[in-house]
């Protein structure tokens, strides 16, 4: 059966440094006095077991993070303090208004309103994810939401809608079940709302469905779609190309990592492009995020403590570029950019910290103020970037 905690990288490396200690800056707790002005937020679901939180951050506008009063907040439900091997565990909705947040431990999702200067508050009670174990969130721009569930007797897709009022409201007759011991790392939307996503990684699979109008999906002719290597987790659509995906293959062993480019066809028929998968090289690409020009793809290496930093040519195929080292080197896991595409965000789950790098179309530089220290508790995992 399959064992979250026997992955080679993805799922082992959340957890297996959590008393690490790391020399932080000084910028890492809240600073009332701090001389850039605020221009967002970021926030972390901390997957602890017990009383599961969401850590919140202030964005200024050097791309530092200086922690929320009141933070990390109370979201209802439970996590389960150990890697959750995904991508996506938490999103906000369209409008920013809500976060969503998986509590992997009680089975439920929990929607948190974001108030003024970001403090969190939570929206009801959290509502049962419709399976075991959810572990990632897809949110399109109608506010459709899919939660992946992984767990024993309940691993599968189900479909929610999200009301403006921060409701999350199951939708009958929309789970689509998958296998036990499937190891679903990531649930996803491309921009247009019309295609959905699901990585698998026992065995390595793609899911692919095509979403009808009121809500349900349609799985793809050929769906599940194998995968290009072992291990397939992150994934993401092309933001300027609703038909070209992009996903990471992490599990193919120590340098023999990949990133794979398919084309997505109206009715959900993937088909690679180029020469995908293009290898970076590195040891466990787990987690990718596209900037928002659509011009480049970063690799989140977790078994090599790097990011690798890929070209997207304009038909869609990859480039390699090179690979980026953390200068704290305590872990890697989910990546986000800011709104403005200028930094990119990576928790690192074994520090518990966050690192940030300031982004100059593909050259990617740690700031000076990085990284930023996480509560010690729990496994945090998931990244939302307002």
């Amino acid at each position: 059966m399959y064992n979250r905690l026997a992955l080679p990288a993805c799922g082992i490396m959340l957890a297996a440094g959590a008393g690490l200690a790391v020399s932080l800056p000084a910028s890492a707790t809240a600073d009332p006095s701090h001389a850039s002005r605020v221009v967002g937020h970021a926030y972390i679901d901390g997957n602890t077991a017990g009383a599961n939180t969401v850590a919140a951050f202030d964005r200024h506008a050097d791309g530092s993070l200086t922690e929320i009063a009141g933070s990390p907040f109370a979201v209802g439900g439970s996590g389960l303090g150990t890697g959750l091997g995904s991508q996506g565990a938490i999103q906000t909705s369209p409008d920013h208004r809500f976060l969503l947040a998986v509590d992997a431990g009680s089975n439920e999702i929990s929607v948190l309103k974001v108030g003024h200067g970001g403090a969190l508050r939570l929206v009801g009670s959290p509502v049962p994810s419709g399976g075991v174990e959810p572990v990632s969130i897809a949110i399109n721009g109608d506010g459709l939401v899919y939660v992946a569930n992984v767990g024993a007797g309940g691993s599968n897709y189900t479909g929610f809608r999200l009301s403006n009022k921060g409701h999350l409201i199951p939708l009958p007759n929309t789970t689509v079940a998958v296998p036990d011991g499937s190891g679903v790392g990531d649930v996803l939307f491309n921009s247009t709302g019309d295609r959905l996503i699901g990585t698998r990684d026992n065995p390595s699979l793609i899911d692919s469905f095509t979403v009808r109008p009121d809500g349900r999906l349609v799985p793809a002719a050929g769906s599940p779609f194998p995968a290009q290597s072992l291990g397939p987790i992150g994934a993401e659509f092309r933001p300027t190309n609703p038909n070209q995906l992009y996903v990471s293959n992490a599990h193919a062993g120590a340098g023999n990592g990949t990133v794979s480019a398919f084309s997505v066809s109206r009715h959900g028929v993937l088909t690679p492009i180029g020469d995908s998968p293009v290898a970076d090289f590195q040891t466990a690409p787990c987690w990718v995020e596209i900037s928002h020009d659509g011009k480049y793809l970063f690799a989140i290496n977790t078994g090599s403590t790097n990011l690798s930093t890929y070209a997207i040519l304009s038909d869609g195929s990859l480039s390699l570029l090179g690979s980026t080292a953390f200068t704290n080197g305590v872990g890697a896991v989910d990546a986000r950019l800011s709104p403005d595409g200028r930094f990119l965000s990576v928790t690192g789950g074994r520090g518990h910290v966050v690192s940030t790098f300031a982004v100059d179309g593909g050259t990617l530089t740690e700031l000076p103020s990085s990284p930023v220290a996480l509560p010690a508790s729990g496994a945090p995992t998931g990244l939302a970037v307002i």
